[in-house]
């Protein structure tokens, strides 16, 4: 995918021990949710839904675990279909927030190289677009592989964001598979190539394990704006 510009500004341990941390799996199963309900998949911009309210992508490289951190957020393993080749995800897919006038929007993984011309022509012309012309947008997810960070299209993207006065949240993904110290190293990398972009942040996340479940969705909710009446 290239040249993403938009054409208006936006304004708007151990079992016997009693007083052991919790571990991972239960931190996730703790931690608050932001439930989705499944709205419509769109080809083209053309068949997108009407907008509103305030819209929130997800995109990220298609082997980066969108998918996964998708289900991960809204606690359902069927909000987005997870499969171990990349690239499944070749639609916009909507989905409602309940309790709000908001949406989340699965945008298709770019970077596949696996998938024909002419589709990656058609999947870059409908992110494009929506990115371009869609009002309702209010922030952008961008997800990385913590492990392979700031590839091509992600700088690209980090560099429209901002002067598009468009908030975005970077998730380092994959959290799991790196220790803290590394982790810590990737993230301070990160924060170096944003510095000065206001509208953008970055946190360490885990799908699989739940790390940073409750901060992404504390962020989310922020952007979603006030509960529907």
């Amino acid at each position: 995918m290239s040249s993403v510009r938009r054409e208006n500004s936006l304004s708007k341990p151990s079992t016997r021990s009693r007083s052991r941390r919790p571990s991972s799996s239960n931190q996730a199963a703790d931690a608050p949710r932001l439930p989705a309900e499944f709205l419509k998949s769109a080809a083209s911009f053309s068949q997108c839904p009407p907008e509103t309210g305030p819209e929130i992508a997800f995109a990220g490289r298609s082997n980066a675990g969108k998918s996964s951190v998708l289900n991960r957020l809204t606690g359902s393993r069927r909000t987005a279909k997870v499969s171990k080749q990349p690239g499944r995800t070749q639609l916009l897919n909507f989905f409602d927030v309940p309790g709000t006038t908001g949406r989340l929007v699965d945008l298709p993984g770019y970077g596949f190289a696996k998938a024909g011309k002419s589709a990656q022509a058609a999947w870059q012309k409908t992110v494009n677009d929506y990115l371009n012309k869609r009002d309702a947008l209010a922030g952008i997810v961008l997800v990385m592989d913590i492990r392979h960070p700031l590839q091509p299209f992600d700088i690209e993207l980090i560099e429209w964001a901002d002067p598009s006065e468009l908030p975005m949240r970077i998730l380092l993904n994959k959290a799991d598979k790196l220790k803290r110290g590394a982790q810590s190293k990737v993230l301070q990398q990160v924060r170096n190539v944003i510095a000065g972009a206001e509208l953008t942040s970055v946190q360490v996340f885990s799908a699989s394990s739940g790390q940073g479940v409750a901060e992404l969705v504390s962020t989310l909710i922020s952007w979603l704006g006030e509960p529907a009446e």
